[in-house]
């Protein structure tokens, strides 16, 4: 199993000064990159903000987490991608996804169509994206895409592209993260009254995950990197994770109607709560039992003392 690496997100609308001094922080503290969200609220746009802080760093790793396909052509992304990878010397990564939050697609009149159209127009995506990093003409013909004898330019630094993240909390988007991503996010299925899974969030569930992936994957499952990141809970560093996780497990079940219980919230890779030591100690036993070695922590500050004592082992 690999090094752990430790991705922070940025989040606040900062002027490029204060977003340098953030990209020089996270690479001083041991982050393996800065990442963005992609969605149309109070946020920086992420290409230009990956750019700036590339601009300020020399080690630090940039990227979107994730960006929502929908949003955007991929030739014409994949050369706004191409050119932060360029600018950045090849430390660009591209986390995209099928998007998912319905609220935007209504606000600016974008069809938001059932999950399976969605993530098969990320699937056509994902191949418009690589055949345009490849550097020579190229076609594609799909139901949503039609490219002919497009040659994408830039070309980026990465060969033969940029690593890209995929992930989701379902098997179809897991299966297409098997086949074609780099790092696979593993997210849990927290949706609207109704349609909520919140047993998701569990070891077992997230095992049963991984191993769609590694179906999908086949062979090249071992070069995978396994990614998670907190969910349904903010960050809590705390020396009473029990009594913290009573209290959550209580909403969950006024939530939902199901019951999980303190010790599965405690050991599940999208709960966040413990005390440094804990932390240590979950993320090494995560890595062990379910191969994960990648987190996204949140903001730069929220858990420094671990990245300090975890990341590169």
């Amino acid at each position: 199993m690999g090094p752990f690496r430790f991705l922070a997100e940025a989040v606040e609308v900062a002027d490029g000064r204060r977003l340098a001094e953030a990209g020089h922080r996270a690479e001083s503290m041991g982050y393996a990159g800065l990442v963005f969200t992609d969605h149309l609220l109070d946020q920086l746009a992420p290409i230009p903000a990956m750019a700036t802080v590339a601009a300020a760093t020399e080690r630090l790793r940039v990227g979107t987490f994730v960006l929502n396909n929908d949003l955007r052509h991929p030739a014409v992304l994949a050369q706004d991608l191409a050119t932060v990878d360029v600018l950045s010397g090849g430390r660009l990564d591209v986390g995209i996804g099928a998007g998912w939050n319905e609220p935007e697609y209504r606000a600016i009149g974008l069809p938001f169509e059932p999950v399976g159209t969605r993530v098969g127009r990320l699937a056509e995506a994902v191949a418009v994206l690589k055949g345009a990093f490849a550097g020579q003409p190229f076609s594609y013909r799909g139901e949503h895409y039609t490219i002919d004898a497009f040659e994408g330019r830039p070309v980026p630094v990465q060969r033969p592209h940029p690593p890209f993240l995929i992930g989701g909390g379902g098997r179809r988007i897991l299966a297409l993260a098997g086949r074609e991503a780099d790092v696979v996010g593993l997210a849990p299925r927290i949706l609207p009254s109704g349609r909520s899974d919140p047993r998701s969030i569990t070891v077992e569930a997230t095992a049963e995950k991984i191993g769609w992936v590694r179906e999908a994957a086949g062979e090249r499952f071992a070069a995978l990197e396994i990614n998670v990141y907190p969910s349904v809970s903010r960050i809590i560093v705390t020396d009473h994770a029990r009594r913290e996780a009573a209290a959550l497990a209580g909403k969950l079940r006024a939530r939902t109607g199901i019951d999980i219980t303190e010790d599965e919230l405690l050991e599940s890779p999208h709960i966040f709560i413990a005390s440094v030591d804990g932390f240590v100690a979950k993320f090494r036993e995560l890595r062990e039992r379910l191969g994960i070695t990648s987190f996204m922590v949140g903001r730069i500050d929220e858990l420094a003392p671990v990245v300090g004592r975890l990341a590169g082992s």
